[in-house]
């Protein structure tokens, strides 16, 4: 059906095209452009098979325009709508991606970028001169969704990701928006795109999600600043968030364990809380959670070391998994049997750097070290909460896959959290306003740019309903944890 499907678009690409001869001479320049999104529709139909029969139709529809006249165009327009609003109910991603923000993306490039895109180009040095002859980066297209702007440009021959990032805010200023930040095009090593900040989608407070299931690889947890949810990869991965005081980690803790919920009650994951701030973060939640450390004093007990053997028994269960996924799987898939183990610590600074005894900060560390090494391809993840992001107090941050830095105190943080460059490509923590608490930027190795993001805020009543519907029991005791690895 898919190759009937191109075969129908290049027929209705040739009717088109022949019929705007006929009525517009057309510019080369014009034509190029034209057949440049025919054959871009045309791969896209080769690689979304479903869509072939779609194709057909306005194939079909488009030969009945040109054969029979104005009626037979009145019935085909009235089939494409039927088709688009379908598209629309049934597939409302890709129909953003190549109807709505196609549209509004050319409508901003013809009002917006194209007329002063010579002028951006020279005022902010990034043309250049060949031969007297002025080259300008070219401006491939558009795309505009809630608030971003999308400007995909192809650069001239010998410049870098950095002659762009160095220039943003002048571009900003120069295109009237708040804000540019510069993306590279993954498989495009001559192409980035700049996302240019028309309006703000993160200064209004998210409110907490509710999903019927729950995807370890894929957790909604936050609202990215085009308008779509951003999702989490905790499965394989480990999770470090940094910010300063009031900046939203809570947030961040809770959105995790939300987008868990569904797997919690379903006993494909199980969550581990180590809340050595005495419980005052995580104790509402504690029906959640398979296992509750807090760290009381007044238990009569030698606390500090409760950490630590709660931290050696995830050791134990990936130690047992190791041994009977060797040689079957690089990665382990979560199951009633084998959950998902997730570990989360609200702060852990006071297990790596603030804790008195040094046999269990000893303890502590190696059990820390052995989790992050080797952990999450058994499906034992760590989660993990901070303010101060320095080496000396998290040893184990280079260890951490993924990371979010929220509102920071300093600018130098940032390079400590999210890497070298990372504020010169926007992430610019130390200037997320207070008035924003949850907002943040993610990072992930390998990828080179930070994603801004904004975590639902929850209040007491959210994580109330959260408990009622989806907790389970109390938390088990480290002999039971023990005995079920």
């Amino acid at each position: 059906m898919w190759a009937i499907g191109v075969v129908a678009l290049c027929v209705m690409a040739g009717s088109a095209l022949a019929a705007l001869v006929r009525l517009v001479p057309l510019s080369l320049r014009a034509a190029r452009v034209a057949l440049r999104q025919i054959f871009g529709a045309m791969r896209w139909v080769s690689r979304h098979r479903r869509f072939g029969a779609g194709s057909v139709v306005v194939a079909v529809v488009v030969w009945m325009a040109t054969k029979h006249g104005v009626g037979a165009l009145a019935v085909g327009a009235a089939i494409s709508a039927a088709l688009l609003a379908t598209w629309r109910l049934r597939a409302p991603e890709t129909f953003s991606a190549w109807v709505t923000e196609r549209i509004a993306g050319s409508w901003r490039s013809a009002r917006v970028y194209r007329p002063a895109w010579e002028t951006a180009m020279v005022t902010t040095g990034l043309d250049a001169g060949i031969n007297g002859e002025r080259r300008l980066p070219a401006l491939v297209g558009v795309r505009s969704r809630a608030g971003v702007d999308r400007v995909r440009v192809r650069m001239l021959a010998g410049q870098v990701l950095e002659d762009w990032t160095g220039r943003a805010p002048r571009l900003a200023q120069t295109f009237g928006v708040p804000e540019c930040r510069v993306r590279t095009v993954p498989g495009r090593s001559r192409d980035l795109e700049l996302w240019l900040l028309v309006a703000d989608m993160l200064l209004a407070e998210v409110s907490p999600f509710r999903s019927r299931t729950s995807d370890a690889a894929a957790l909604a947890v936050a609202v990215q600043e085009d308008g779509r949810r951003y999702r989490l990869r905790l499965l394989g991965s480990h999770v470090l968030v940094v910010g300063a005081t009031g900046s939203g980690k809570g947030s961040v803790l809770w959105a995790i364990v939300a987008g868990l919920a569904p797997a919690i009650r379903d006993r494909t994951a199980r969550v581990w809380a180590l809340d050595p701030k005495g419980g005052m973060e995580l104790a509402a939640g504690r029906p959640l959670f398979d296992r509750f450390v807090y760290g009381d004093p007044d238990d009569g007990g030698d606390y500090e070391i409760e950490f630590a053997r709660a931290l050696e028994d995830a050791v134990s269960i990936m130690r047992r998994r190791q041994a009977r996924l060797r040689g079957i799987t690089r990665l382990h898939s979560p199951t009633e049997e084998e959950p998902l183990i997730v570990v989360l610590i609200d702060e852990l600074a006071n297990l790596t750097a603030y804790i008195t005894d040094r046999e269990a900060k000893r303890r502590i560390g190696a059990a820390l070290s052995l989790l992050l090494s080797q952990g999450r391809a058994v499906g034992v993840s760590v989660v993990g909460a901070v303010q101060d992001p320095r080496k000396e107090v998290v040893t184990v941050r280079d260890l951490f896959p993924t990371r979010i830095a929220l509102r920071l105190s300093e600018a130098d943080q940032v390079a400590l959290v999210l890497g070298a460059g990372a504020r010169d490509r926007g992430a610019r923590c130390d200037r997320i306003a207070e008035s924003m608490p949850g907002t943040g930027y993610v990072g992930i190795e390998g990828v080179a740019e930070p994603l801004r993001v904004r975590f639902p805020h929850f209040t007491d009543q959210h994580i109330d309903a959260l408990v009622a519907e989806y907790g389970t029991s109390a938390d088990m005791t480290a002999a039971e944890t023990r005995s079920a690895a």
